[in-house]
């Protein structure tokens, strides 16, 4: 029988499998000792399997790095409100502004504080950068509210005889002022200009004829806030102009005053009939 079983395996041309530890007597497939060789595909052995390869964890990519942004100037031509005003009256303390502040940046502000950045060596730009404002500030003391909101950067003199009875604007060409006056007492004084040798502002007593909070020349289209007409096209007024050229400038006949809000206080307590008196 041995015989016959080893004929038949030759026949077939298969490997006898060596049979160890059966407790039922049956042939094992393969020895417990020796591993079984993969199944041959029709082309010969399965490619090696290889492990999946692992992957980084995701790292979104950085934004490139970028320089700081240089800061831009505090202060410059054409801005405005209290700040300037602060500005102007700290330059004043030091002998650099010589005008009443108004807290319109512009020429004459620009001028002051190139030539306090020449005082510390700074780029002479005209525009107030933190560095010139922290040095301005260590130099000069707080700015008191005269020195902020002065009555006028000239004397007043002496009043008009006219003007000392009754609700009146005194104006004087000699002084460049304007003073509010009631019943002879100066309720408040402020800073003028007026027409030039072309157009001169016209002297002596009128009444205010009309009022115009937001007046534009229909002539000059330009804006004439707070106007109080006085004689024809003639008016008081607020000139932004004034405010940021001083006296460099001229009206086409107008009293021009800088300080806004005391143009405007003036406007509030006059009315059509006020007595103007305008003195060589």
């Amino acid at each position: 029988m041995a015989a016959v079983l080893v004929a038949a395996a030759l026949a077939v041309g298969c490997r006898p499998v060596t049979v160890t530890g059966a407790p039922d007597g049956k042939l094992a497939r393969h020895s417990p000792t020796t591993p079984a060789p993969p199944p041959l595909g029709r082309h010969g052995p399965p490619a090696p399997r290889h492990s999946a390869p692992s992957r980084a964890p995701h790292t979104p990519p950085r934004a490139p790095h970028r320089a700081p942004r240089a800061a831009g100037p505090l202060l410059a031509p054409g801005s405005h409100g209290a700040r300037v005003r602060e500005l102007q009256a700290r330059l004043a303390q030091l002998g650099l502004f010589g005008r009443t502040p108004t807290g319109s940046y512009a020429v004459v502000t620009a001028s002051a504080v190139r030539g306090f950045q020449r005082r510390q060596g700074l780029p002479r730009t005209g525009a107030v950068q933190p560095a010139a404002w922290l040095a301005l500030r260590s130099q000069t003391r707080r700015p008191t509210r005269g020195e902020l909101y002065p009555s006028t950067t000239r004397p007043v003199g002496a009043l008009d005889p006219r003007c000392m009875r009754g609700r009146v604007i005194c104006i004087s060409k000699r002084s460049d002022t304007l003073a509010w006056v009631v019943d002879g007492r100066v309720e408040s004084v402020m800073d003028v200009r007026f027409g030039s040798q072309y157009t001169p502002t016209r002297e002596g007593t009128f009444a205010l004829t009309f009022k115009s909070r937001h007046h534009v020349s229909t002539l000059y289209h330009t804006a004439m806030p707070y106007a109080m007409f006085f004689s024809g096209g003639q008016a008081v007024h607020y000139s932004a102009d004034f405010a940021a050229r001083g006296y460099r400038g001229a009206s086409h006949g107008c009293v021009n005053v800088r300080d806004k809000q005391k143009v405007a206080a003036l406007y509030a307590a006059t009315k059509k009939g006020t007595k103007v008196v305008i003195t060589h």
